[in-house]
């Protein structure tokens, strides 16, 4: 059965969460960053899930500017999330209140603390490794493997460039995949800073300015 695209970079509600999570765990269960976070084969799928259903139901969501792209798998049938960016405006900070105290509850558990101290660096590193003046941060991009080649992620991250180029403003990403990198330099990203983590991986920082 094929898929038909019915929407694209349409805003994410409260209600897309599960869609949002689901969607990213997919796409992302395999990236450096969750294979060190969760080595265990078996939970790192359900795992990833908690975490994405946390980073965007307390903060992409409601503080940031996630789009979602939807997909029907025929006429008459109801669309489902099959693509998700999660951006941060220069405006916002989505991010902060995914460190308030209210999400320790959440994030202790889910991570352990054999790993907590050395993902808050990797998190503070990243931080740091932004750009001083404003710009629009891309904190992820996933699509559902079943919609793979559909051109959802594509149309999700030229649209989020356009709108930074029309602003004149730099959009910031980073990531742990070289095969993400890679995907990122198509669009006009350049590497401007690499770090090593030991036992995790090369942070990539990528960085594209507006034409």
């Amino acid at each position: 059965m094929s898929s038909i695209v019915t929407a694209s970079a349409r805003p994410a509600t409260i209600d897309d969460v599960p869609g949002v999570a689901r969607v990213l765990s997919r796409a992302l269960h395999e990236d450096p960053l969750f294979r060190w976070l969760f080595p265990d084969d078996e939970q790192r799928m359900a795992r990833t899930r908690r975490f994405f259903a946390v980073t965007a139901g307390f903060g992409y969501v409601p503080s940031g500017d996630t789009r979602v792209a939807t997909v029907a798998d025929g006429p008459g049938e109801a669309s489902v999330v099959r693509a998700v960016a999660l951006w941060a405006p220069p405006s916002t900070n989505p991010e902060g209140p995914l460190v308030s105290p209210r999400t320790w509850p959440h994030w202790a558990p889910l991570i352990g603390r054999s790993r907590m101290s050395a993902f808050v660096r990797v998190f503070a590193e990243w931080r740091m490794a932004a750009p001083q003046e404003p710009h629009l941060y891309l904190a992820g991009l996933g699509v559902d493997p079943a919609v793979a080649g559909a051109g959802l992620a594509r149309e999700l991250l030229t649209s989020g460039l356009a709108q930074a180029d029309a602003a004149y403003t730099p959009v910031f990403t980073q990531t742990l995949d070289p095969e993400s990198a890679a995907f990122y330099e198509r669009f006009g990203f350049t590497v401007v800073r690499e770090v090593e983590h030991p036992g995790i991986g090369t942070s990539h920082f990528l960085l594209h300015t507006p034409s």
